[in-house]
């Protein structure tokens, strides 16, 4: 049986260059009662507070990777300590861990980015929820489309022809609409301060009994709009929230602990550019205390549409973002394997711990439970203020 602790070291967290990368973390420190900015060096993990208070802060400064390979600091501990630490089930709460690596920005999310993914969105919707009709509709849907539309392009006269196409079967959705038209799905996922990190726990709202993680790339960006780094996220959706009504959007997607996001953030350098993001292969594994194991990849390579392009759907002069945002870039993924009765389809157990990982950005690893038994977040953007001024760091 797998246990977050298991991939709660170095050598099972870090990406596949270990420290090389600008890493930069969020550590809870006891003793300062608040979190630190950190840098993740070969030498340990580094407070770099005094030079940038907010991760907020290090995104928008000039050059956020030298800050993190360079800057100088105060030395918190070994990673492989603050790893071990964070785990809640064995915490001491007088030693730091590790958080999730961001702050103040917004949480947003891109929906429908990728092929495969839309025509499970189109599955939710017609089955209304009710996962033992997903097999039959997926077929129907498939023989619908026709072809292979993982070459078209949102957007363009060749999705305009489709569009018009599939309305005079009857066959048209909302979520085909932003699948392949001009305009992108962007949504909150989760509030500012609001994202759990590596080793935590990830919650599943107790009224969802069909439900699945998203395994995606998180990109980093500054109130400017340029994207300056990338992390991991686990966009935890209820497949039968949503399937009910995309009205029930929010409901599906922003609850306690359902945003997870980490281990680090890896700012741009020469060793890791955005096009080094547009290549990324992201992995997912989820293991039941059942013995279920689920595995699946997402390519980046397949994305109908491209970061950069998504940002600036989400961030420009028709909306700024003063703290800058983090964008979950969505996912290709969508788990149909049954656990449990044949054409019920995958849903989350409690107890299940699902590891997303890419060899550029390490590994995210959250052990799943509900929402209500998450802890509690606690921890605001007023919180954090008054923490920074006690220690002088504003």
């Amino acid at each position: 049986m797998a246990r977050v602790a298991d991939y709660m070291t170095p050598e099972a967290s870090l990406p596949k260059d270990g420290t090389a990368g600008a890493l930069a973390a969020r550590v809870w420190r006891p003793d300062v009662e608040g979190p630190s900015v950190a840098a993740v060096r070969g030498d340990g993990v580094w407070d770099i507070s005094r030079l940038a208070p907010t991760m907020r802060d290090l995104a928008e400064a000039p050059d956020a990777a030298a800050i993190v390979k360079q800057g100088k600091g105060e030395r918190i501990g070994t990673l492989a300590d603050i790893l071990a630490n964070t785990p809640e089930a064995q915490r001491d709460a007088k030693k730091p861990w590790l958080m999730a690596p961001v702050d103040l920005q917004a949480i947003k999310a891109a929906g429908v980015t990728f092929p495969l993914s839309m025509l499970e969105r189109v599955i939710e919707e017609q089955a209304r929820g009710a996962p033992e009709k997903a097999e039959a509709i997926r077929r129907s849907v498939q023989a619908q489309l026709g072809g292979d539309i993982r070459s078209l392009v949102p957007g363009s006269k060749q999705a305009a022809e489709l569009k018009r196409v599939l309305i005079e079967q009857g066959a048209w959705s909302q979520y085909l609409e932003v699948g392949i038209g001009p305009d992108a799905e962007i949504f909150t996922k989760a509030q500012p301060m609001a994202a759990v990190g590596h080793g935590m726990e990830a919650g599943l709202h107790p009224i969802s009994t069909w439900n699945n993680p998203e395994p995606e790339v998180v990109l980093v960006v500054t109130s400017k709009g340029g994207i300056v780094g990338a992390t991991l996220g686990n966009d935890v959706n209820l497949r039968d929230v949503e399937g009910r009504s995309a009205l029930l959007l929010s409901k599906a997607k922003d609850n306690n602990a359902s945003a997870a996001i980490g281990p680090f953030v890896r700012f741009f350098d020469g060793s890791f550019t955005l096009d080094t993001v547009r290549r990324i292969e992201v992995s997912l594994m989820v293991e039941g205390e059942d013995s279920f194991t689920l595995k699946g990849r997402s390519s980046m390579s397949q994305i109908a549409r491209d970061p950069a392009d998504l940002v600036k759907q989400m961030v420009g002069a028709h909306h700024q973002y003063p703290d800058g945002a983090v964008l979950y870039l969505g996912t290709m993924f969508a788990p149909a394997k049954d656990r449990g009765a044949k054409g019920q389809g995958f849903t989350h157990k409690k107890g299940d711990v699902t590891t997303i990982s890419a060899p550029e950005l390490g590994v995210l690893a959250n052990r799943m439970t509900l929402s209500t038994e998450a802890r509690p977040w606690e921890f605001g953007t007023g919180s954090l203020m008054r923490n920074l001024a006690r220690r002088g760091l504003l």
